[in-house]
């Protein structure tokens, strides 16, 4: 038999503790959102008035504070099998009607075998399990439902991209309008201009299948987009005053935050709006998913960027070619690239420490190689080494207006430190700098996240005319509506201890730069990262399942 957790919200809680303080009992008070209290079943297990006050000392074991654990939906099933649900409308909106999905009546759906997704299908986070594997945590499949929760005439949906750009923006932009319009006859669609602050401080802009035919040829976002501008109150305002009820967010996991702080004003202030996440990065630190979209199409740019390297490298004496990537805390698109490439020589990414001089190090490296192969090819990502460089340069504390920490150029800093050594050592050689940053995140993206970028639009659509509000992406292959608090707690990151490095270590014969301890750092680093956060309250089987998917790797990685 399933049951859910259901917490009560903070100010829920510090009233009843106070309550309790003074003697006082009372009948347990509506919900946090003026809905009322849900009866006790057997499917919906309330936590009794005692637990209350021990539910505050929870806040410190777990990621997940008791504020967001009264929108964290946890179903359990038989063999040890735990649903990580996504909100709903019908969570806090209990008379709110459903209709027919107008897909059932689509000629383009007409020899689809079935229709609609089962309701209880779900896409387990972890795949690979041995015999006796407790069956795990799961996520609810993406896909249309046989009924939906907003008639298409009553539909006023928004789009926004926030954050940095990435291929394939302007085609999520573009599948997002034409299957709202396409598959549910949805025409009221709006494009909210350079990213949250847009919602507040720029008109909307009424979008149709035809003025977004085309923009999937192109870079870049015809909607513009900006860095920072979220405030919550400012932004669920203009929703409400616009009569808007979907809200399409794109962007990386800031982005999704916010989306998150959105949501949960719309729920607070008992509103029937949808809110779907499609996370964006270009370097793939989105927990949880398989990959995000342009990742593909970056990773295809980085080898034109390493050949030009190459070719500059054979060309001259002693020749090195240095190419900086994107990967501010991930070095996926380094990785991939260089796996790709085969012609590069040393890959440096932020998950791995090396380290300049004296044996073993960087720069003993690198005159065996020159003096192996008569040139070289370096690949770095553009937040490796920047512990090195702060030892040299003093680090600045500025950010962006993300709250990202403004990093220093490990690039144009190595190229100044193996200048120097090969200069100490007399020895003639000839570096070129190769930072194709702005190159990659601009292009059009290639056919393969053209593909991708299809099906996120349309899962997300269908999420938010079923009700759901939840971050779509594609679990160990399959689409699935993803809680937004499980993809931005923690963040993705190459596992050095995984087979994947192992692989590129062993493609470039580089050294790995590690000691025993660096060794044994990451892998508890790993144990840590890829913790996913703990519901608050949460029973035994719960926590053993979270706790066990903890070793699941989110890339799939073999």
């Amino acid at each position: 038999m399933a049951s859910h957790i259901i917490l009560p919200p903070d100010d829920e809680l510090q009233r009843l503790e106070d309550e309790e303080a003074d003697g006082h009992g009372g009948q347990p008070a509506p919900t946090h959102d003026g809905a009322p209290a849900l009866p006790f079943s057997a499917m919906c297990v309330r936590i009794s008035r005692d637990s209350y006050p021990n539910l505050r000392a929870l806040r410190n074991a777990s990621a997940v504070s008791l504020a967001d654990a009264a929108y964290v939906k946890i179903s359990e099933g038989d063999f040890g099998y735990v649903l990580d649900d996504v909100p709903h409308l019908a969570d806090y909106l209990h008379d709110v009607p459903t209709y027919p999905n107008p897909l059932q009546d689509h000629p383009a759906y007409s020899t689809v075998k079935q229709y609609f997704v089962n309701e209880d299908d779900t896409v387990p986070q972890k795949v690979v399990v041995q015999k006796n594997s407790r069956r795990g945590i799961h996520f609810r499949r993406a896909g249309p439902r046989q009924r939906v929760y907003f008639e298409s005439d009553e539909v006023k949906a928004c789009i926004v991209t926030c954050g940095g750009l990435c291929p394939g923006l302007n085609t999520v932009i573009r599948e997002l309008v034409c299957g709202l319009s396409h598959m549910y006859n949805v025409n009221n669609i709006y494009g909210i201009q350079n990213g949250y602050k847009g919602f507040y401080s720029s008109n909307y802009v009424a979008i149709t299948p035809k003025i977004v035919n085309d923009i999937h040829k192109k870079g870049g976002t015809v909607l513009g987009t900006s860095r920072g501008g979220h405030d919550t109150k400012k932004i669920v305002d203009n929703i409400q005053d616009r009569g808007i009820n979907q809200v399409y967010i794109i962007g990386g996991d800031g982005t999704q935050k916010g989306a998150y702080e959105i949501f949960k004003e719309i729920r607070k202030r008992g509103l029937k709006v949808a809110v779907a996440g499609i996370p964006k990065t270009i370097d793939n630190d989105i927990a949880i998913i398989d990959k995000s979209f342009g990742f593909d199409s970056a990773v295809e740019e980085a080898q034109r960027a390493i050949d030009s390297a190459h070719v500059e490298a054979c060309s001259a004496e002693n020749g090195i070619g240095l190419v900086k990537l994107m990967g501010r805390y991930s070095g996926f698109i380094a990785m991939y690239a260089t796996l790709a490439s085969r012609d590069v020589d040393c890959c440096l990414i932020p998950e791995s420490p090396f380290y300049m001089d004296g044996e073993g190090g960087l720069l003993q490296y690198i005159e065996r190689r020159l003096k192996e192969n008569k040139h070289m090819v370096i690949v770095v990502a553009e937040g490796a080494g920047q512990d090195i460089i702060a030892q040299s340069i003093p680090s600045s504390e500025q950010q962006d207006a993300s709250g990202n920490k403004l990093l220093l150029d490990i690039g144009l800093w190595l190229t100044h430190k193996i200048k120097d050594h090969f200069k100490s050592k007399k020895t003639e050689m000839t570096i070129k700098y190769i930072d194709p940053t702005y190159m990659v995140r601009a292009i059009p993206s290639n056919a393969s996240d053209n593909v991708y970028c299809t099906l996120l639009a349309h899962s997300a659509i269908h999420g938010a005319m079923a009700g759901y509000s939840s971050t779509i992406g594609m679990v160990n292959g399959r689409h699935a509506y993803i809680p937004f608090y499980r993809v931005t707690s923690t963040r993705n990151k190459v596992k050095i201890t995984d087979r994947m490095w192992a692989r590129l270590l062993s493609s470039t014969n580089q050294p790995s730069f590690l000691s025993q301890k660096d060794v044994d750092e990451a892998r508890q680093a790993d144990r840590l990262a890829n913790k996913p956060p703990l519901p608050a309250g949460a029973n035994h089987n719960v926590a053993t399942a979270f706790s066990q998917s903890a070793s699941s790797s989110s890339n799939g990685e073999i």
